[in-house]
């Protein structure tokens, strides 16, 4: 089956669409591609993820304009690789979060109005996969390790580690379990937007140039989420740049340099506290692309072997987009999505709306 794969992760830096064919015991990137939101898109997007209130009105307009710009995304995607409508099985969609607010009797809120999307690109949509797992008693997230497990098997002492704006990881062994770690992009990104007027630290080159703080680095480590045990996932309205009178007159490439080794730290005592032994780690995500971030990972776990996804078949840049056509495809197919030990659901649940053309 033909699929479509749609994500916009919290980075809110735009819509990657991926085409991938599935089958019982494969899966191919045939092409994939990104519509950048331009800045005041992506301005809207993070001030919503972190206001304290969202009218009805707001919250629509930004709805229709997720879904807007996934329909961009799919019809390009169908008009490079001459495809019609007719020829894609589904589009797995997993919106843009605004709110992850999980357990107990919470929620998680994702935009991008899925009838939308079915009626303006004529494709069968699925959508909303994270609230039934909830309903069952999980997190509604990580919903990524189902993925990885189909994608790499169970393969004992290696993780896959995705680094977005949140960071979080899938071991591997049977069974497969996981758990957000915290931070990825997400600080790094918002600090060099607000005090830079850049988009990014391109490969982690002005952190490199800085030094870390160390006081500020254990203030940070300090922080409640890493000592809570898994079952656990976590978004922006737990970890965000607040006005803090310890940062005030830093350096930025000081704080850059922190903020790398926060992310660094935080998953590597992620993979120290799991109990496992690791000795593979697969990165995927942005994250990959900034080497000094690799670099201090491989720093603070040196007897690991840290590589990209690729070097296991698995485009790292669309390695989310292609997991969520997989999870359309599972719940078309009335299959379970989610992993019961990862989100603590109470068992496997099918995952997802369905949104026929």
């Amino acid at each position: 089956m033909l699929c479509i794969g749609l994500m916009s992760g919290t980075s809110a830096d735009g819509m990657d669409a991926c085409l991938v064919r599935i089958s019982d015991d494969s899966l191919h990137l045939l092409d994939a591609l990104c519509i950048p939101y331009p800045d005041d898109v992506s301005r809207f997007l993070r001030a919503l993820a972190i206001a304290e209130t969202i009218t009805p009105e707001l919250a629509m307009d930004a709805d229709r304009l997720i879904a807007q710009y996934a329909c961009n995304a799919v019809n390009t995607l169908l008009e490079q690789n001459h495809l019609r409508p007719a020829e894609i099985g589904l589009i797995g969609s997993h919106g843009h979060t605004l709110r992850h607010r999980p357990q107990p009797d919470g929620f998680s809120w994702q935009i991008g109005d899925p009838s939308w999307i079915a009626e303006h690109t004529g494709i069968t949509t699925v959508a909303d996969f994270r609230r039934r797992d909830i309903a069952a008693g999980g997190e509604g997230a990580p919903l990524v390790p189902a993925f990885h497990r189909f994608a790499f098997g169970h393969v004992s002492g290696t993780a896959v580690l995705n680094i977005g704006g949140i960071a979080n990881l899938t071991f591997l062994d049977d069974p497969v379990s996981g758990f957000d770690t915290g931070p990825g992009n997400a600080l790094l990104d918002d600090w060099c937007r607000k005090h830079l007027q850049m988009n990014c630290d391109e490969q982690g080159a002005l952190a490199r140039s800085g030094d870390i703080l160390p006081e500020l680095l254990t203030r940070w480590l300090e922080h409640p989420y890493y000592a809570e045990p898994p079952p656990k996932s976590t978004g922006r309205e737990t970890f965000r740049l607040q006005d803090d009178d310890a940062l005030t007159g830093l350096a930025d490439k000081d704080v850059l340099c922190t903020l790398t080794e926060l992310t660094a730290q935080s998953v590597a005592m992620a993979i120290r506290g799991s109990g496992r032994s690791i000795r593979r780690l697969l990165v995927c995500g942005g994250g990959v692309h900034n080497d000094f971030l690799m670099e201090r990972l491989k720093a603070a776990l040196p007897d690991v072997d840290i590589t990209s996804t690729a070097s296991a078949g698995l485009d790292p840049d669309w390695a989310e987009a292609i997991a969520f056509a997989w999870l359309g495809w599972r719940t078309i197919r009335q299959l379970p999505g989610n992993v019961p030990a990862v989100t603590g659901a109470a068992g496997e649940r099918i995952l997802g709306a369905v949104y026929p053309a």
